[in-house]
This record gives C-alpha cells, structure tokens and sequence, in this order.
C-alpha cells in the first residue's frame, strides 16, 4: 500500500502542493486529473523520489520514500515513473531500450521478456530501429515497455497516452491496464483525457492549486462531482438555475449533456451550432442567460426554437 501523509512542496517560493494525503491499495488503479499546473507531476516525482518533500512523508508498504537528498541516484527500485519526456536513449533500438535494466546474465529469459513486452505495446516491426528515428507515439510506446520491464510493485505514468494515435491509444491503454491488473501491479497515472479516467481508473483523484480535492469512484466523480471545478475535469458540464428547472430553490444543478430532453416547457433556448458525435449529435444552445448543451439523436438547425427540461430518472 502506498501512504501519502500531508506531502507539501514549494518551488521558488511558490506553494506547489499543500498538505496532500492519500493512500492506495496494491493491484488497483489510480487516476489524477487537475487542471495544468494543479501539481499532478510534481506529486508524481515526490512519489517516486525525485524530490525532497518540504513536509510531509510517502511509504510504500512500510518502506519510506526519499529524495535526491539521501540516495546518489533518486528513484526507489519497487517503482517505475515514466516522465513526459520518455527518457529513452536515441542511438540504440526499441529491443535495447526496453531491456535496458534487465539483467544479461539471463540472455534468453530477457529476450522472451522483450519480445513479450514488443508485443504488448505493438511494436515488433520496429524492435530493430533506432529510437532517434521514431514518431513521438513510438517513442512512447517504448517508454510504457521499458518502465514495465521489471515487473515494477507501483507504476507511475505521467500522461502515458499523449503522443499516440487515438486508434492506438485506446486498444493499447486497454492491454496495458488489464497486463497490470493481472501481475498485481498498482497504477498511479496522469490524464487530460476524461475518458482514460473514467475507463481505466478504479478511483480518481482530484487536483486543485495543488490540494487534493476529492477521492472516489469514476461513477461518483462524473455522476455527483462535489463542484464545478471536478465536473469539467470529467465532461460537458451544464450550470443550470434550479428555479430554470421549476425547483423553488436557491443555487444550481450541474447537469450533463445526456440529462437534458427537449421538451413542451422548460428553459428556452434557440439552437446555434449541432455538433455529429458519431452515436448522437451535441447541440449548443443559448438561453439568453447562458449557453447550454444538450444531446440528441438528429440534427438540429441552427436557429431552432426549442425547450429544455431534465430527462426524468430512472
């Protein structure tokens, strides 16, 4: 188990992270979405030792985690933390670099783990091509191989996914979450996509002006987000007036695209643009006071006078 325990950091003198705790369970998978500069990767580098916390501590599994101060060289061995950058060498081949800290006393068993891990991340044609000549998708999808090498106890990703093709990027985040559901391995992983912490994530974890928001399940996090702030972080997001929605209250609804329906009475609202979304059409709408989006199955012209009303629950 990992064990954040009030974690605060400064850089020039300028708060990064305040008092932040948390803790994760071993084998399960983590999400952390804030917007940029929320300090989602300067938690990951505390995390995994690249920096010395100003307060604070992380254990994992009752060994404590320090910084550059205490170790020559920064990291701990159970961990891997792959960087936005990959850190990958660029004159030697993708078979290279992904067994690069595996051991060549072993020379067949790091082979079968090469190409195992070739494999995983689809890179067989390229395994002999040097990494200077690769796409910024390759590239990363080397690094996600490499850091998977050694079987590490906790995986540290740091926007695993932004260079790769959306194509690629889905079926490859699929393969890469279920091999580490399988061997045990916790995840700890960065994300401006919603969907990667919806999908991927047994729970999510919010980041604002680097303080630690909220913990919870995806279902919760996009169904009940806490505030405005968590609820844009996970989608269109509508704040909508309860007393536009005929509830005799103060205060507002936050309330998702797909949760709105044209209907005789409601808010009105004339169409500007319809965006195709493949499985149903996104239309904006303005109420004078607002702009809102709604779904719905058909094109709407613009212009179209309309009302809005919640869809009842089921």
């Amino acid at each position: 188990m990992l064990e954040v325990t009030r974690l605060s950091y400064s850089y020039e003198n300028k708060k990064v992270l305040h008092e932040i705790s948390f803790s994760l369970e071993k084998g399960k998978h983590y999400a952390l979405i804030g917007a940029s500069g929320s300090g989602k990767s300067t938690l990951l580098k505390l995390v995994y030792g690249l920096l010395d916390a100003e307060e604070g501590s992380v254990f994992w599994n009752g060994t404590q985690v320090q910084g550059p101060a205490y170790h020559l060289v920064p990291g701990m061995d159970f961990m891997k933390y792959l960087a936005q950058d990959f850190d990958l060498m660029p004159y030697v081949t993708v078979r290279e670099n992904i067994g690069r800290f595996l051991s060549n006393f072993y020379l067949r068993e790091k082979a079968e783990r090469v190409q195992e891990l070739l494999e995983l991340v689809e890179l067989e044609e390229f395994s002999d091509v040097k990494a200077r000549y690769l796409s910024g998708g390759q590239m990363q999808r080397t690094a996600l191989a490499r850091v998977l090498a050694l079987e590490p106890e906790l995986l540290l990703l740091d926007e695993p996914f932004s260079h790769i093709d959306v194509h690629q990027k889905n079926k490859l985040a699929r393969h890469l979450f279920e091999y580490c559901k399988q061997k045990g391995i916790t995840v700890l992983y960065t994300s401006h996509t919603p969907e990667e912490a919806l999908m991927y994530a047994d729970e999510i974890l919010v980041l604002h002006n680097g303080m630690l928001l909220e913990k919870d399940v995806p279902q919760q996090i996009y169904s009940r987000p806490a505030n405005e702030y968590t609820a844009r972080l996970t989608g269109e997001i509508n704040k909508i007036p309860m007393r536009f929605l005929g509830i005799d209250e103060e205060g507002f609804l936050l309330v998702r695209p797909h949760e709105l329906r044209v209907s005789d009475e409601g808010i009105r609202v004339k169409v500007k643009h319809s965006y195709f979304k493949g499985t149903c059409f996104l239309i904006e709408a303005d109420a004078g006071t607002g702009v809102y989006f709604f779904e719905h199955e058909n094109l709407i012209e613009t212009g179209t006078h309309l009302k809005l009303t919640l869809k009842a629950k089921i």
